[in-house]
């Protein structure tokens, strides 16, 4: 009887040991998307008071952790019932990752207008709550997309496991990806108040203190532009990335390249292809 008691505990054991190296690399698997996602959020956080930020960045990780309660088990009732379909799903969030990619690059170079903190100080305080809860939305929704990727993509890699590793495991990454992305997030946006209080203390410009919060204070929109490059590259990359390894077709025709220029010039090509339709059905069609 001892004997079956410790043996249960041992495949237990080896169980949570699988597992635990399956989330591992499921979690690499994602790294791309959560480096995207990492961007978006710190965007989407800053740009308001320093009082408003952390409870607007609050409000948007509660809405990830929502977003992560309703896919986990609708992808693995997927996964158990409808193996089939996580493919066409990845594929078609692949799409998606394409598009947003190129809408960044394309919104670079024909910006739309964004109020300035000096604007928004001057609207009143329920217009400035309607503008927060727009920002929040916005976030949710894009959360919930990444989310949908980041857990298809995890799932992916363990499709050959037993259903119990696969719920773990995805479940780790899931749950890594929020706390990750949202703590980074929560320690960027108040990098410059931080910078600010380091220059409150110093007695002089010439003091180290002084030094150190100034080059925090002009680092953070540094940061955040290059998070927002290294976000849009990830996505078309991750998008690429998705393309080629479930089309062989596409490594036949883009063998002469390295495997990242084949996936960012996949990425850039659907993207391109997604984009321009949204822009003709907009223009010609929901204008007629």
């Amino acid at each position: 009887m001892t004997g079956g008691f410790f043996a249960l505990f041992d495949d237990i054991a080896t169980l949570l040991d699988d597992a635990a190296v399956v989330s591992k690399i499921a979690a690499k698997k994602t790294t791309a998307i959560l480096g995207d996602d990492l961007a978006v959020n710190a965007q989407k956080a800053s740009g308001f008071a320093a009082s408003r930020e952390l409870p607007l960045l609050w409000a948007i990780t509660k809405g990830s952790f929502r977003n992560k309660l309703i896919i986990l088990p609708i992808a693995f009732l997927l996964s158990a019932y409808a193996s089939w379909l996580i493919v066409p799903i990845l594929m078609l969030g692949g799409v998606y990752l394409s598009y947003e990619g190129v809408e960044k690059i394309y919104e670079y170079f024909y910006p739309h207008h964004k109020k300035h903190v000096s604007e928004l100080q001057e609207l009143s305080e329920e217009e400035i709550l309607k503008i927060e809860k727009e920002k929040i939305n916005s976030a949710i929704t894009t959360d919930f997309i990444l989310s949908i990727e980041i857990i298809i993509i995890a799932l992916g890699t363990v499709l050959s496991q037993p259903l119990f590793i696969q719920i773990i495991a995805v479940t780790v990454v899931a749950i890594l990806a929020t706390i990750g992305v949202y703590g980074l997030v929560a320690l960027l946006v108040r990098m410059d108040d931080f910078g600010f209080s380091l220059i409150g203390r110093a007695k002089n410009e010439k003091s180290l203190l002084h030094k150190i919060g100034r080059s925090l204070v002009v680092s953070l929109p540094k940061v955040i532009r290059a998070l927002t490059v290294i976000g849009t590259l990830a996505m078309l990359l991750v998008a690429g990335g998705i393309f080629m390894h479930n089309l062989p077709q596409l490594h036949e025709y883009l063998h002469f390249l390295p495997s990242l220029l084949g996936e960012l010039f996949i990425g850039f090509i659907v993207g391109s292809l997604a984009f321009g339709i949204h822009l003709f059905i907009k223009k010609h069609l929901l204008t007629a």
